[in-house]
């Protein structure tokens, strides 16, 4: 059974900065893609950051230049450095890992830039 833990999240004020972390565990061959995406009360889910195994990233245009993700491919964990946080920030946010078997989600951390 595949699972994904995210910790990292937590109250920020606004400027501030937040690193979030995800691992995978379980059974595991390979991890294609991984990537982070959140939720607002009220929004759908939406992307924040990709990546790919090889590296190649992608971000959503609200957070290109504040937000960087990585991976330690050993360590079956994905990153998020969050800086510059903004209050519409504000989100519950999953960390997701494609697999051969499918897509797992992981519970979700919540992040709130408030002042």
């Amino acid at each position: 059974q595949v699972r994904l833990v995210e910790s990292g999240g937590g109250l920020v004020q606004p400027g501030g900065s937040l690193r979030l972390s995800c691992a995978a565990s379980g059974s595991i061959f390979s991890i294609g893609v991984m990537g982070w995406y959140r939720q607002a009360p009220g929004n759908q889910r939406e992307l924040v950051a990709l990546i790919t195994g090889a590296g190649t990233v992608n971000y959503a245009d609200s957070v290109k230049g504040r937000f960087t993700i990585s991976r330690v491919n050993a360590k079956k964990t994905v990153y998020l450095q969050m800086n510059s946080l903004k209050p519409e920030d504000t989100a519950v946010y999953f960390c997701k890992a494609g697999l051969n078997s499918g897509d797992y989600w992981g519970q979700g951390t919540q992040v709130t830039v408030s002042s």
